[in-house]
C-alpha cells in the first residue's frame, strides 16, 4: 500500500505538465519585455530548460501509465493563471515603457516559476515515499529538473530586486548576487543578497 494517494499523484503530474507548458508561454513573452541583455540570456536558457522539463514530466506520466494530455478540472486553473500572466506581460508592453515591461515580465516569472518550484518539490517528497518502479521514476526525473527549478526561482527573484531597485533610482547590483554568486538554495539566496551591499 502506497503512502500517498495515487490519484492526487496523477493530478499534481498533469498539473506540472500545464505548468511546463504554461512556462514556455511566459518564458516566450518575458523575452518580448526583456530590455537588459544579460537577463535575456538568461531567460533564453531558463526556456530551453523549460522545454525540456516539458518531456521530463511527459516521461513519467507514460512510465506510470498517465495520458499527459489528460484534462482534469485542476489543470484547466493552472492554465487560465499561465494565460493570466501571458496576458499581464502583454497589457504591460501596450504601455510603451519598456523598463515597466519588463518589471511586470519579471514579476511574472517569479510567480510562475513559484509553482514550478513548488510543484518539483512536491515530487521530491512523494519520490520519498514510493516504493518499486515508480520510486525510480520519481526520483530520476527530480534528480534531472530539482536545480534547474532552485536556479530559475532564486536568481530571477534576484533580478526582480535588483531590477526594481534600479527602478526606483537606487544603486542596483546587475547581475544580481545570487547570479555572481551561483546560488542554487534558499539559504545560498538569502546569503547572497545579505552579501549585495558589497558587490555594489
Amino acid at each position: 500500500m502506497s503512502k500517498y494517494h495515487d490519484e492526487q499523484l496523477k493530478d499534481l503530474l498533469l498539473q506540472m505538465m500545464e505548468t511546463e507548458l504554461g512556462g514556455e508561454q511566459v518564458y516566450k513573452t518575458a523575452l518580448t519585455c526583456v530590455i537588459n541583455d544579460d537577463l535575456r540570456k538568461e531567460w533564453e536558457g531558463y526556456l530551453d530548460e523549460t522545454l525540456s522539463h516539458q518531456n521530463v514530466v511527459r516521461d513519467v506520466c507514460e512510465s506510470l501509465g498517465i495520458d499527459p494530455n489528460e484534462e482534469v478540472a485542476s489543470r484547466g486553473v493552472v492554465r487560465h493563471i499561465g494565460d493570466s500572466l501571458v496576458q499581464a506581460m502583454q497589457i504591460a508592453l501596450r504601455t510603451g515603457e519598456p523598463a515597466t515591461a519588463q518589471l511586470v515580465a519579471c514579476e511574472c516569472v517569479v510567480l510562475a516559476e513559484t509553482k514550478d518550484h513548488a510543484n518539483w518539490e512536491l515530487l521530491g517528497q512523494v519520490a520519498h515515499a514510493a516504493a518499486g518502479t515508480t520510486r525510480v521514476a520519481l526520483k530520476e526525473a527530480h534528480a534531472r529538473v530539482e536545480k534547474d527549478e532552485d536556479h530559475h526561482l532564486f536568481h530571477t527573484k534576484g533580478w526582480c530586486r535588483e531590477l526594481w531597485i534600479e527602478y526606483l533610482g537606487m544603486p542596483a547590483v546587475l547581475p544580481p548576487p545570487e547570479e555572481v554568486k551561483n546560488v542554487e538554495t534558499a539559504i545560498g539566496a538569502s546569503r547572497a543578497e545579505q552579501q549585495r551591499k558589497e558587490l555594489l
